[in-house]
């Protein structure tokens, strides 16, 4: 396929909404609406956990439709998206607006469950469409990285505009600007580099299960490299402000700062990431990207109050790491997808659940656990302060290692992927 820049770019942009809406849709909403619209906390939380399970038990079967849309035709998949992103645009905007799209003062439990709901399953099917679309493109371990990279990149201005724009110009201009950037990529991607039908391989009969997916050995380590990656890396995002508050002693307004200092690092490196991958390779890649977070995140035990600026270097330098995990483990996952481009979808659909997963766990197991430890928010005891560094610096390095042995020992799964010569 043509890596050009124009090409690269229409095949990424959607990714740049699409992350752009995971924020406000995650993190901000449910903030939102419980301090604008009369719905208790406990009817919010049942919402947000039914719709949530929900949503993430149905990305496989979301990646199987997507397949048979792929098999079937590029212009059904895009038509499909098309829908999608009118009920995303539509489930959004009614989100942050209930009293105005839903003519409600204090909208239903059903109403907004349902609105929430369909608006997580537009936007994991437009994510796992994307993704599929662009694993079926083939290419070796370079062509791969570099449209992973590309989409990774676009996704992180996303976050970071979504990240700051709702604190300056409020919700009603985010739902615009998103709603605007979600159609444009759209049309830019009417004009991407489509996948060839020769590009399909072993079986389209779509009445088979999923277990061709849970029969591929490389996806399987693949996977279980992500989840373990995935977790060390969701438990500090899971605890970072209790960090900063407590921990550094420092304003909670810092955490954008810091945040940006991560995410830009992480943009800013990812071409560097693309020339190693051209000389190590995606595995040793991902390899040097490990050591170089667990050897910086350490540090963090050693922290205390008001240190600002190591604690600003540690954001810089994990951001650089992080360009390795964003892109090596897609680039390797559509590699193994070459094998069996038939079911795309539903590989993508398995490894969205994982990306879930990691999410929950990181969160459900490390809160108790500190509390467990002996910390309370807002404590400064020697106590609860050693077990706050040792949940958030100690403990991801830990399982940090455990997921770079796993991909240094499990290697050999990996030796059956499709071509890495670059065309």
């Amino acid at each position: 396929m043509s890596t050009s820049r124009s090409s690269l770019l229409f095949l990424g942009l959607p990714a740049l909404p699409l992350s752009f809406v995971a924020l406000p849709l995650y993190v901000q909403w449910p903030h939102y609406i419980a301090t604008n619209y009369a719905i208790s906390l406990s009817t919010l939380g049942v919402v947000l956990l039914i719709s949530r399970l929900l949503d993430a038990v149905s990305d496989p079967w979301i990646g199987k439709l997507t397949d048979r849309w792929l098999n079937h035709s590029n212009a059904r998949v895009l038509v499909a998206c098309m829908i999608a992103s009118a009920c995303l645009s539509l489930g959004f905007a009614a989100l942050f607006n209930p009293d105005v799209l839903m003519n409600m003062q204090s909208p239903s439990f059903l109403l907004i469950g349902f609105v929430l709901l369909l608006t997580y399953l537009a936007y994991s099917m437009l994510c796992i469409t994307q993704q599929a679309w662009a694993a079926r493109l083939g290419g070796g371990d370079v062509v791969r990285s570099r449209i992973v990279a590309w989409r990774e990149g676009l996704g992180l201005v996303g976050v970071i505009t979504a990240s700051v724009l709702p604190s300056f110009f409020g919700f009603n201009l985010l739902v615009g600007v998103f709603i605007a950037l979600l159609w444009m990529a759209m049309m830019a991607w009417y004009r991407a580099p489509a996948p060839a039908r020769s590009m399909i391989r072993e079986s389209t009969n779509m009445s088979d299960s999923n277990d061709s997916v849970w029969r591929d050995q490389g996806f399987l380590m693949l996977l279980g490299v992500f989840v373990f990656n995935g977790i060390a890396s969701a438990i500090p995002a899971s605890l970072i402000l209790f960090f900063i508050q407590d921990r550094l002693q420092l304003p909670a307004s810092y955490q954008g700062l810091f945040l940006a200092l991560y995410f830009v690092s992480a943009a800013v490196f990812m071409p560097l990431w693309i020339h190693l991958i051209a000389r190590f390779g995606l595995i040793g890649c991902w390899l040097m990207g490990i050591s170089l977070a667990v050897l910086v995140f350490i540090w963090t035990t050693t922290l205390s109050a008001g240190d600002v600026v190591a604690y600003g270097l540690v954001c810089v330098l994990c951001g650089v790491a992080l360009g390795a995990d964003l892109i090596v483990p897609n680039a390797m996952l559509s590699g193994l997808i070459q094998r069996n481009t038939s079911q795309s979808g539903q590989y993508l659909g398995w490894w969205q659940v994982a990306t879930k997963f990691n999410l929950a766990l990181a969160a459900g197991a490390s809160l108790p656990l500190l509390q467990l430890m002996g910390y309370m928010p807002g404590q400064t005891n020697d106590t609860g302060l050693q077990a706050l560094s040792f949940a958030y610096g100690l403990l991801p390095c830990v399982i940090k290692i455990f997921a770079g042995l796993l991909l240094y020992f499990g290697q050999q799964h990996f030796k059956g992927e499709a071509s890495c010569s670059d065309d």
